[in-house]
C-alpha cells in the first residue's frame, strides 16, 4: 500500500477572532520527491530568504531573525508534536502577541521551501483590504499566512520544526504580531 505524504496548513487567525475556534486544515499534495535536508541553521536560512523574498515583491522592508521568537516557535512545535494536534497557540492580546503561522505534514517527506511555498503561494488569493476580507475567495484562511509574511508593521521573525513518529510541525512566529482585525497588511 502506498502512503501520500500529506500536508496541513492553519492560517494566521486575525487578533480578534474568537480564540476558541480551530483553524482551517488544507490538504495539498506534495510537488517534489527530492529529499528533505533539514538542520536548524538551514530553517533559517530558508525561512528567512523566502519570507525576505516575498516582502521584497511587495516593496517590505525584510525581516530579521529573532532568536526568541524562535524559541517561543519551539517550544509550541513541540507541544504540537507532543500532543499530536494542530491548532494556534493562545495568544495574549495587546504588544506581547506574536503572529503565528503553522504548518504540518507527513515526517521528512517535505522540504523547508515547500513548507514556506504553501504559505506564499497564497499571494494568488491575497487582497490588500482589511482583516479578515485579506482572500478573493472570501475565505481569511486561503490568504491569512501570506498576509502575516508581508504585513507592514512585523520586523521580526522566528521559526522551528519539531516532530513526532508521524508528522513534522513547523511554526513561526512574527513580531509585532500582524493580521489585525480591521487594519490593511500593506500600506
Amino acid at each position: 500500500m502506498l502512503l501520500l505524504p500529506l500536508l496541513l496548513l492553519a492560517a494566521c487567525s486575525p487578533a480578534q477572532e474568537a480564540p476558541d475556534r480551530v483553524p482551517e486544515r488544507i490538504i495539498e499534495p506534495r510537488r517534489s520527491e527530492a529529499d528533505a535536508p533539514r538542520g536548524e541553521e538551514r530553517l533559517r536560512a530558508t525561512m528567512l530568504e523566502l519570507h525576505n523574498e516575498a516582502r521584497a515583491a511587495v516593496r517590505m522592508p525584510p525581516l530579521a531573525w529573532d532568536e526568541r521568537l524562535a524559541e517561543d516557535a519551539e517550544d509550541y512545535a513541540k507541544e504540537l508534536a507532543r500532543r499530536g494536534a494542530f491548532e494556534h497557540s493562545k495568544q495574549p492580546n495587546g504588544p506581547a502577541a506574536q503572529g503565528e503561522n503553522l504548518w504540518t505534514g507527513t515526517r521528512g517527506a517535505y522540504r523547508y521551501e515547500e513548507m514556506a511555498r504553501h504559505w506564499i503561494e497564497e499571494r494568488r488569493h491575497f487582497v490588500n483590504a482589511p482583516i479578515p476580507n485579506v482572500s478573493r475567495t472570501g475565505r481569511f484562511v486561503d490568504a491569512g499566512h501570506y498576509s502575516q509574511i508581508v504585513w507592514s508593521g512585523t520586523t521580526r521573525v522566528g521559526c522551528a520544526l519539531a516532530s513526532n513518529r508521524r508528522d513534522d510541525y513547523l511554526v513561526c512566529r512574527y513580531s509585532p504580531a500582524g493580521n489585525v482585525w480591521g487594519r490593511k497588511a500593506l500600506p
